[in-house]
């Protein structure tokens, strides 16, 4: 425990002596080399656009209604609407890139156009991002668009990290059609 809190601190001020631009240039590249060359694959893409069809009929009451119940469902047993999420093809297809990044990428989850959870590699504390920087700053501001979070503690992980956020794009289309969260060791990229 002694060795793992002082790693930690070691780690943070790393971090903390790179300027901002040096940390979201590091996290651009990691993002660009390690995760865009599998991000718009047919199981993701797929099930986003799935996912909106169903979505799109969704006013600002539903999208609560259906956040509260994911919250609710946490530690629960009967999980629907968790299990429609984390144990779907395209959650599997994330967790199966997290396990080959090495340690490096913590998380990942892809969103909806409307901010709602459609693929995990694991449990969100909550089911719409659509309130947060994370859409808001990628999916609301267009395609090409970057979020950057600060390095912090992430409850849903339970680990130190520095999320990158991005719109997603169809391939065939072009159209916006979602945003991906990626939550990134920041000992991989600095």
């Amino acid at each position: 425990m002694k060795h793992a809190l002082l790693g930690m601190a070691v780690l943070l001020a790393g971090v903390q002596t790179a300027s901002a631009t040096e940390i979201e240039t590091a996290l651009h590249s990691f993002v660009e080399a390690n995760v865009m060359p599998w991000v718009q694959d047919p199981v993701l893409i797929d099930a986003v656009n799935a996912h909106n069809a169903v979505s799109a009929g969704y006013d600002a009451t539903k999208v609560l209604q259906v956040d509260a119940q994911w919250m609710a469902e946490i530690g629960g047993s009967d999980t629907p609407l968790i299990n429609a999420v984390i144990e779907s093809a395209a959650s599997n297809f994330l967790r199966m890139h997290v396990g080959e990044s090495g340690g490096a990428i913590y998380e990942i989850f892809v969103m909806d156009a409307k901010g709602l959870n459609v693929a995990a590699s694991g449990l969100t504390s909550d089911y719409w991002q659509g309130d947060e920087a994370k859409f808001q700053k990628t999916y609301g501001v267009g395609a090409d668009a970057f979020n950057y979070g600060e390095v912090e503690f992430d409850e849903s992980s339970q680990q130190y990290q520095a999320q990158v956020s991005f719109s997603l794009t169809d391939p065939t289309s072009g159209e916006l059609i979602g945003a991906v969260t990626v939550g990134i060791n920041p000992d991989s990229v600095m």
